[in-house]
């Protein structure tokens, strides 16, 4: 039993006790984020001050990394310690089927006494038709005290709409799913998903109770459709005056044909405006999840706990917004594959690292900081030391994949290898990140590189082989 949880007793029989208050946790995850959308890592177009200031008060981390690149396995991931390839957890289901009693990440925490609730997306749950329906999802129901879900009209939102996937001549009406489409919704923030988090979590962090918390905040925005209260549209428009991406000509000539995303400017038909639209629909989300963040750090300063409170920022993976005619998730390039990330540790100096990190890291990350005992099953690393000397380093490279494209991704300082198939039948990608950082040149077949191609297969070889050799390896494999 920890120490804070014998001090009533103790007191009452007058006995001087120097006990250390635990700290809150406050875990907030934006849905689909790249950092590139944030004013924070050098957007100059799609303002975040509430992120902002966040980043002023914490370590911003520039090289963060998912370990999957789609939202089931990234979040499966991060959450129960183990990398998707050790639990086979590769799509959009909760890993408790094959982690058994394994404590989560909150799950830990809950088991030492803390009061842990989520709100709205923090393991899978299927945007929009989840948030529609307000289900579950693939939740897991051991890692919480309470939970609660955020119910919102999603693509069927009343305002302007328009599907930019798939309809060049503007004759389909709104569609839901997985589609581009962008509403400029009529009424106030709180019609929607993202603001009825926020009210819920601030009214949780405001509560009062003897345990401390773990408060999982999950907002969907800005996963399609891009819909937000028309005001958050004003400052992006008109959309023609949005910047696409830098492109070259034959970009795609020297990439494998998995390496093509899964959605592309080609096969979705957008033409120049639509892509600007959807730029402009995407900031504008952004810029609401952003204002969402604000009123729950606003619950959190007025609460009186913000000097006893962690707070975490992030995405379960990264974004293209046009970059190599890529949009969404899934690829393996850093655009998608990177996320912003930002932990507060009350006490801590603010700053900047970019030193590798993964997602994997912030259960024994925080768990230590909170002097939670950390299960040994946990495959990440504890980043802490970074807190106080953003030069220090734990990770020679960090490890994504893309089951969907059968893909790996070796990030290293310099680096980026990906390859397609375990037995690299699928095609090979290598970039240069200091003298290709949009990673343009793909140098897998360059003759002078095939050292480097060699070492990046041995990285990639050993690292499944470590993973698949756990304490989940029979009920897996």
């Amino acid at each position: 039993m920890r120490q804070w949880m014998l001090l009533p007793l103790l007191c009452a029989f007058s006995v001087p006790v120097a006990a250390k208050e635990p700290m809150n946790v406050l875990f907030i995850i934006s849905d689909d984020l790249t950092s590139n959308a944030l004013s924070c890592y050098g957007n100059e177009v799609c303002q975040t001050p509430n992120i902002d200031a966040l980043a002023a008060q914490g370590m911003r981390f520039t090289r963060a990394y998912c370990q999957a690149t789609y939202c089931g396995p990234s979040r499966a991931s991060f959450l129960s310690g183990y990398y998707p390839h050790a639990t086979g957890v590769l799509g959009y289901k909760s890993p408790r089927p094959q982690i058994g009693d394994r404590q989560t990440w909150p799950q830990a925490f809950k088991d030492d006494g803390y009061y842990t609730a989520r709100v709205s997306k923090i393991y899978h749950m299927g945007v929009p038709g989840g948030i529609e329906s307000g289900g579950d999802g693939a939740d897991d129901a051991l890692s919480w005290v309470e939970r609660f879900n955020s119910p919102g009209p999603e693509w069927k939102a009343a305002g302007v709409g328009e599907t930019l996937e798939g309809n060049p001549d503007g004759s389909r009406p709104v569609v839901g799913g997985n589609t581009f489409v962008v509403v400029e919704a009529d009424g106030g923030d709180e019609v929607h998903s993202d603001g009825k988090t926020a009210a819920k979590a601030s009214e949780l962090i405001r509560e009062k109770r003897e345990q401390p918390f773990w408060l999982g905040v999950g907002f969907v925005r800005p996963h399609v459709p891009f819909v937000s209260p028309a005001n958050y549209f004003e400052p992006f428009k008109p959309f023609s005056k949005l910047a696409l991406p830098d492109r070259v000509e034959g970009d795609w000539d020297d990439i494998p044909k998995l390496g093509i995303n899964y959605k592309t400017s080609v096969n979705m038909k957008m033409d120049l405006r639509r892509q600007r639209k959807a730029i402009g629909g995407y900031y504008a989300s952004v810029a609401y999840m952003d204002a969402q963040v604000g009123k729950v750090m606003t619950a959190l300063r007025e609460s009186g706990q913000a000097d006893n409170t962690i707070v975490v920022f992030t995405s379960d993976h990264g974004y293209h917004l046009g970059e190599h005619d890529f949009w969404a998730k899934v690829s393996l390039r850093d655009e998608s594959s990177q996320v912003p990330l930002i932990i507060k540790v009350p006490g801590k100096a603010a700053g900047v690292c970019n030193s590798l990190v993964e997602m994997l890291d912030l259960y024994p990350t925080i768990g230590n900081l909170c002097g939670i005992d950390v299960p040994d099953h946990v495959q990440g690393k504890d980043i802490s030391k970074m807190l106080d000397d953003p030069s220090h380093t734990v990770h020679e490279f960090a490890f994504s994949v893309a089951p969907m494209r059968k893909g790996f991704l070796i990030r290293t300082d310099r680096w980026a290898y990906i390859q397609y198939k375990e037995d690299a039948s699928g095609g090979m990608e290598l970039f240069d990140m200091e003298s290709d950082p949009k990673q343009f040149t793909n140098l897998a077949t360059s003759p002078v590189h095939q050292t480097i191609v060699s070492k990046m297969k041995r990285h990639l070889k050993k690292k499944l082989a470590e993973l698949r050799s756990n304490d989940l390896a029979d009920s897996v494999n």
